[in-house]
């Protein structure tokens, strides 16, 4: 059985520190930091994603190629979320027939709210919905 790279005494200060982190993050968690909230506990979860792959998956003992690797499908992933976010935070910025529509999606309608057919135009069939 092969022995691990590090001794043991940094799994053990690693496992440590994801344990503070867990607690800082559930802790963080029942205080109401405003906008803060969020950045906030999403760096955290990076702190710890990165301990665990740089130590407990050994990346950072690894040959250049697997850095490189990695290294890449995290680019790929931060992009992903960004086309993601990109599409998520435009979503409100459409018109909307016959009115606008604000950033928080309500429907603004300008003019009378129903149309009325434009002089001359041919009247709809009996039992017909449009």
């Amino acid at each position: 059985m092969a022995g691990h790279i590090s001794p043991k005494r940094v799994y053990y200060t690693i496992f440590g520190a994801l344990m503070v982190l867990t607690a800082t993050t559930l802790a963080v968690a029942f205080i109401n930091l405003g906008a803060l909230n969020f950045p906030i506990a999403l760096g955290i979860a990076i702190t710890k994603a990165t301990l665990v792959i740089l130590f407990f998956m050994h990346l950072k003992y690894s040959s250049r190629l697997t850095k490189l690797v990695c290294g890449s499908a995290f680019f790929f992933l931060i992009v992903l979320f960004g086309l993601t976010l990109s599409d998520y935070l435009s979503r409100g910025w459409s018109t909307a027939p016959g009115g606008f529509t604000t950033g928080a999606g309500t429907r603004v309608t300008i003019g009378p709210a129903t149309a009325e057919p434009a002089e001359g135009a041919p009247e709809a069939p009996a039992g017909a919905e449009y």
